[in-house]
């Protein structure tokens, strides 16, 4: 229930259904998450519904942060393991969701400017494997 409670102020009944079968997590019953399910369960625990016409643009999916970094998700998820992306999972499996003012990192505009490169931070102290001899 909680994590119905956290992913209903971001995502839509619809998505949070899908996302909840794809982690294999079932109803009370053992039944799989319908729209309707995530609904009724929302308005008999009295969680609000998430509104799409109000979303203020605080938080993005994986999709909106690589798009408005012009990356592709797979090298999202990459930077995000590499620490340059900070992203909270409501629980683990879920998909990220970043806050756009993050994106603005010096580090990370850095990281995702190097084109060819691998994704991650450049370390001064790091000894090189094959020292010029």
């Amino acid at each position: 229930m909680a994590v119905i409670r956290s992913m209903a102020t971001r995502w839509s009944d619809a998505d949070i259904a899908a996302q909840l079968n794809r982690m294999g997590m079932r109803t009370g019953q053992g039944k799989s998450w319908t729209v309707h399910r995530v609904g009724s369960l929302r308005r008999v625990r009295g969680i609000h519904a998430y509104r799409s016409a109000e979303k203020d643009g605080g938080w993005l999916t994986q999709y909106e942060a690589a798009a408005a970094l012009g990356i592709s998700r797979h090298r999202l998820v990459r930077l995000i393991n590499a620490g340059l992306i900070v992203a909270e999972q409501v629980v683990p499996g879920a998909p990220y969701q970043i806050r756009a003012s993050d994106l603005q990192d010096q580090r990370l505009l850095a990281a995702v400017g190097r084109k060819g490169e691998p994704c991650r931070l450049s370390s001064k102290d790091q000894l090189s494997m094959f020292p010029d001899t």
